[in-house]
C-alpha cells in the first residue's frame, strides 16, 4: 500500500511538472485556433465546421475547442476548457486576437478601397480569362502536372492550383469547398506584398534602401546602423527567435501582443547589419511599423498598400489584417484567392507594369532577386531565390513568395510562368521541385 501511495503522488509529481512547464502553451494553442477560425469564416467565407476540421487539425492546435459566436462575429477557443481565447472580425481589417488592452472603440477607421470593374480579361482586369491556345504548350503535360500537384491528397494536401503564361491563364484546379474566388491565408507570402509597397514607394522618390531605419531607440547604438535593406534582407543582426513550437519570440509576438511592432524594436544586436542571415517575422512587423511612420496619418497608412497596389492591380479579394494597435501584420496575415495571388506573380513577371503603368521600377526586381550573403542563395529581400538551385530541376532565375504550409506563389521569368500553389502541407509531404518540373517540362523550347 505505502508503495501504491508513492507511485501515486510521484505520477502527481509529474503530471503537475508537465501541466506547469506546458500551462503557457496553452495561450499560443488556444490563440492560434480562435485567430485561424475568425478569419477563415468572417474573412474567407469558410464554415466553422471546416476550419476546425482542416486548418485546426495540426500538432496541439487540434486539441482546441472552437465556437463561433455570429452576434459578435468572433471565435473562441479554449484546450480542455482552460485558457480561453477570443479573435473578432473587424470590416475591413480582418480578424484580431484580443486581450484586456483592447478596446473596440479606439480603432473605428478603416482602408477605404476601390474596387472599379473593367472589361479587360484575367489577370490584368476583371472579365473573364481568354480562352488560349500556345503551340508551345504542351496541355497533356500541363494536365499531368495538375495530376502530380494533387496527387496523394492524404499527404501533400494541395487545395488550390494555378498556371499563368505568358499572361495568360492557362490551367487551374480547386479542391471540393474551394473555387476561384475564395480567399486563402498567405501567411509569408504576406512579407513579400509588404516588400512591394516599399519598392512602390522608393519608385515614387520618398525612400531609398540605404536609409537607416527611422526607430528612435536605436539612435544611441550599433543599431543606429541598420538600414532599410538589411531589415528586407533578413540581416539586420537583431536577435530574434523564429520558433513555432513553443514559446518563443515569434509566436509571443503573433499570439500575445498587441502592437507586433514593438518586440523586434526592442530586440537587442547579435551580430553588426550583414555579418549574418536570421529569417525573422518580427522584422517584418518592424518594416509594416516603419511602413506606417511614412504617413501623416493612420488612415493614410491603412489605405496605403491597397490604393498603390492591391486595388491598383484588382487583387479585390485581399485582405490585409491587423493588429489591435492598428499596425497591418505584415509578417504573416492577408488573404487573397488564388488568382489574385497570381496576379501579384504577374505583376512581378512584368517587372512591375501594369496595363501600361509604372507601379514599382523594373530594377527592383533585380534588387529583390539579387541573393542575400549567409542565405546560401535562397533569399533576397523578402523573397526566396532559386539562385544555387534549391529546385535542382526548375530554372535557377525562379523567385518565389513562400508562406506556411505551403503555400507558393513561383514567378519563372525564363519560362514566361507563374505558378501558384495553396495548401495544408510542404516540403518534405509537398514537393515543389517535382511539381514545378512537370509544369516547366509542358513549355518547349
Amino acid at each position: 500500500m505505502k508503495l501504491l501511495k508513492r507511485i501515486l503522488l510521484l505520477l502527481l509529481i509529474v503530471i503537475g511538472v508537465v501541466v506547469y512547464l506546458n500551462y503557457p502553451k496553452l495561450n499560443i494553442i488556444s490563440g492560434y485556433a480562435a485567430k485561424n477560425v475568425a478569419s477563415g469564416v468572417y474573412v474567407a467565407g469558410r464554415s466553422e465546421a471546416s476550419m476546425n476540421l482542416n486548418d485546426n487539425n495540426v500538432p496541439l492546435v487540434k486539441l482546441a475547442t472552437t465556437e463561433v459566436n455570429e452576434a459578435s462575429k468572433s471565435a473562441s477557443s479554449t484546450v480542455y476548457g482552460l485558457m480561453e481565447r477570443t479573435a473578432v472580425y473587424r470590416d475591413g481589417l480582418g480578424s484580431v486576437l484580443i486581450n484586456d488592452e483592447y478596446d473596440p472603440s479606439k480603432l473605428t477607421i478603416r482602408p477605404q478601397r476601390n474596387f472599379s470593374m473593367d472589361t479587360i480579361p484575367y489577370p490584368y482586369g476583371q472579365a473573364a480569362p481568354l480562352d488560349s491556345i500556345f503551340d508551345e504548350v504542351d496541355m497533356d503535360q500541363i494536365n499531368r502536372a495538375l495530376a502530380v500537384a494533387f496527387a496523394n491528397p492524404e499527404t501533400q494536401k494541395t487545395r488550390t492550383f494555378l498556371v499563368l503564361y505568358k499572361g495568360h491563364l492557362i490551367a487551374e484546379k480547386y479542391v471540393d469547398g474551394f473555387t476561384k474566388d475564395t480567399p486563402i491565408l498567405g501567411w509569408s507570402m504576406t512579407k513579400s506584398a509588404l516588400a512591394t509597397c516599399y519598392g512602390i514607394l522608393e519608385h515614387q522618390g520618398k525612400l531609398e534602401m540605404d536609409w537607416p531605419a527611422p526607430i528612435a531607440e536605436w539612435k544611441d547604438d550599433g543599431r543606429k546602423n541598420i538600414t532599410l535593406n538589411h531589415l528586407l534582407r533578413m540581416q539586420s543582426g537583431l536577435e530574434w527567435d523564429e520558433d513555432y513550437g513553443g514559446m518563443s519570440d515569434v509566436t509571443k509576438m503573433l499570439f500575445l501582443d498587441s502592437d507586433m511592432t514593438q518586440r523586434p524594436k526592442e530586440k537587442k544586436a547579435v551580430a553588426k547589419p550583414a555579418e549574418i542571415w536570421n529569417y525573422s517575422s518580427g522584422t517584418s512587423n518592424l518594416l509594416s511599423g516603419i511602413l506606417r511612420q511614412q504617413f501623416r496619418s493612420h488612415q493614410e497608412y491603412l489605405d496605403f498598400p491597397y490604393s498603390a497596389l492591391i486595388d491598383k492591380i484588382g487583387m479585390y479579394s485581399m485582405v490585409l489584417e491587423a493588429d489591435i494597435a492598428g499596425n497591418y501584420v505584415g509578417s504573416s496575415y492577408s488573404w487573397a484567392s488564388t488568382r489574385d495571388w497570381a496576379r501579384f506573380g504577374q505583376l512581378y513577371l512584368d517587372r512591375g507594369i501594369w496595363n501600361g503603368e509604372q507601379i514599382f521600377d523594373s530594377e527592383w526586381v533585380d534588387y529583390i532577386t539579387t541573393p542575400t550573403q549567409h542565405s546560401n542563395g535562397e533569399y533576397g529581400a523578402h523573397f526566396w531565390l532559386n539562385a544555387e538551385g534549391k529546385y535542382p530541376d526548375v530554372p535557377k532565375d525562379l523567385f518565389s513568395c513562400n508562406g506556411y504550409q505551403g503555400q507558393y506563389v513561383f514567378v519563372i521569368p525564363s519560362k514566361d510562368l507563374v505558378v501558384v500553389r495553396t495548401g495544408l502541407a510542404e516540403e518534405p509531404e509537398f514537393d515543389p521541385n517535382r511539381v514545378l518540373r512537370a509544369v516547366v517540362d509542358a513549355i518547349k523550347g
